[in-house]
């Protein structure tokens, strides 16, 4: 989810699929997130020639710049001169790396366009976004993301059982510094690279909850990915929660409903709380089991064409749903929570979800590299683009946080409510 990227990076991996022509396709990234600590909404994916002179293998058609090329004769020359001052003048001589120099100019390009959600990826950062996606990894076990006030990370979400959790760390924990370093305005791909490291080592997190200042060191180790878990609650209510939208979410999310329904449950709820969202392929296939026949969502791109997403309707669900959403529920998680809303399939109950209603493509260069560019904006069946304002639920329930980590009896209100509204409607 970063400054605002709203992407919910883990320790995990985001995976890069091909799918679709060029003239449609998109690697799109609906959140974030996610490397744990989110997410990418992925169609297609481009490569650029080897020699990386910008023809691409396929041809591109590029938005004229204002003031033609970027890199103008004028622009080439003055970075020569540039160069041979360094080269000639330059006190500390050891300090000029080139390849430094060149990665530099390169996520300067994408850092002027005022965009947080688009980024250039060095080869280690793009290796650390590709990485295996087998659903295990080793660091804390927690999603994170840069707060847009702040611009300091935050957990939005601490997996049970991980090194994060055992740590003491919780949902809603400010990050101000990793192993003593400031990390605010730093980029979430940042951040993350500090949280991660080898199984086995120490990470220590300077936190602020509330009004609290803590300093809490954690062990890294291996985590497994759970993207989906299921238990059925009192009064025989089915429960769902589903962290992210990865590649294995939506296999884990149908054995989940699967045995919902053979326990003839009398109402489901899906849990999207924290859920900073994932791939595109996955919250259709989601949706593909729940929804009427329609629409589902559709992309819109700079050129004005779209791309319309469809449910053929056959796996429609006939038992009453609820839905669970909150400030981090982002991306694809509100794609999800539209497309069931604007189909009158579940009631939305929580509070305002986080507001990130555009897409992101992909683009690896053969030297292996990376850049991430906005590409479209995505809306609800009902033409809604929720951007910047998120969706605010059919009934607004706060959280209890001192309700919910009550060592004594710990109680999740918001679930509770959501229980109570299907056993009474």
């Amino acid at each position: 989810m970063d400054g605002f990227n709203n992407e919910s990076f883990n320790d995990g991996p985001t995976v890069v699929y091909k799918k679709g022509s060029f003239a449609k396709g998109l690697v799109c990234g609906i959140l974030a997130s996610a490397v744990v600590l989110g997410s990418i909404f992925t169609v297609l994916t481009l490569r650029l020639k080897t020699d990386l002179d910008n023809s691409y293998t396929e041809p591109v058609q590029i938005a004229d710049i204002e003031d033609g090329l970027v890199v103008t004769q004028d622009f080439a020359y003055k970075t020569e001169e540039i160069n041979k001052l360094i080269g000639q003048v330059f006190y500390f001589q050891d300090n000029i790396n080139a390849d430094n120099m060149r990665e530099n100019m390169y996520a300067a390009v994408l850092d002027s366009l005022n965009d947080p959600y688009s980024t250039y990826y060095t080869v280690e950062e793009w290796e650390e976004e590709t990485q295996d996606s087998s659903g295990t990894y080793y660091g804390i076990g927690s999603y994170v993301r840069i707060d847009e006030e702040t611009q300091y990370p935050i957990l939005s979400g601490v997996f049970e059982g991980s090194p994060a959790s055992a740590a003491g760390l919780r949902d809603g924990d400010i990050i101000y510094e990793v192993n003593g370093e400031n990390v605010g305005g730093m980029t979430l791909t940042d951040v993350v690279a500090l949280i991660r490291g080898p199984e086995g080592t120490d990470v220590t997190l300077t936190i602020i909850r509330g009004k609290e200042n803590l300093t809490i060191t954690v062990t890294r180790g291996k985590v497994n990915t759970i993207s989906c878990e299921y238990s059925i609650q009192r009064d025989n209510i089915g429960y769902i929660q589903l962290k992210e939208f990865s590649e294995v979410a939506e296999g884990q999310f149908k054995d989940c409903l699967s045995a919902l329904k053979k326990a003839k449950v009398d109402g489901i709820i899906i849990d999207l709380r924290g859920n900073g969202g994932g791939n595109l392929s996955t919250v259709l296939g989601i949706c593909e089991e729940l929804l009427p026949k329609g629409l589902i969502t559709y992309l819109e791109y700079v050129d004005g064409s779209r791309d319309e997403y469809k449910s053929s309707g056959k796996h429609e669900i006939d038992i009453p749903l609820v839905v669970l959403v909150n400030g981090y529920s982002a991306s694809a998680s509100e794609l999800m929570t539209g497309a069931l809303r604007d189909h009158k399939k579940a009631t939305i109950i929580g509070t305002t979800t986080f507001g990130k209603g555009i897409a992101q493509s992909l683009y690896p260069f053969t030297d292996g590299t990376a850049v991430k560019l906005t590409t479209a904006s995505y809306f609800t069946p009902n033409g809604e683009c929720v951007h910047g304002k998120g969706i605010t639920p059919d009934i607004v329930v706060e959280f209890d946080s001192e309700k919910y980590y009550d060592a004594d009896n710990p109680v999740d209100n918001q679930l509770e409510y959501a229980i109570d509204y299907l056993l009474n409607h």
